[in-house]
């Protein structure tokens, strides 16, 4: 089964910046980083299962919706769904994403 990948507009700007911010340092780095994180995505169209389940949201009404892969030292938060893959962020590992996973995944968007 084949599920095709998308990408909120947040997580498109999460890794803008994670990789603006490692191209401050090495552009080359970062334009690695970037691509090696747009082929893991993509590799979700063939196994949209295979990340592990988030462990930030283990406690939580959503912890079997969503799962994260890890490219490096970044984890990407993607839910399979019906034929689609959507990746809701893209995150430094040694960052704390207990607050901004809830923030995004559990709370409503206000308007």
């Amino acid at each position: 089964m084949s599920a095709r990948p998308s990408w909120t507009e947040v997580a498109r700007l999460d890794l803008y910046d994670l990789c603006e911010y490692i191209a401050g340092d090495n552009l080359d780095a970062a334009l690695k980083l970037a691509d090696d994180i747009e082929k893991a995505v993509a590799r979700l169209a063939r196994t949209p299962n295979r990340g592990r389940y988030v462990p930030e949201l283990e406690n939580t009404p959503v912890a079997r919706e969503y799962r994260e892969l890890i490219v490096r030292h970044v984890r990407g938060v993607y839910r399979p769904m019906r034929g689609a893959v959507l990746v809701h962020g893209v995150f430094d590992s040694r960052r704390d994403l207990e607050e901004t996973l809830t923030e995004r995944l559990l709370r409503p968007p206000t308007r």
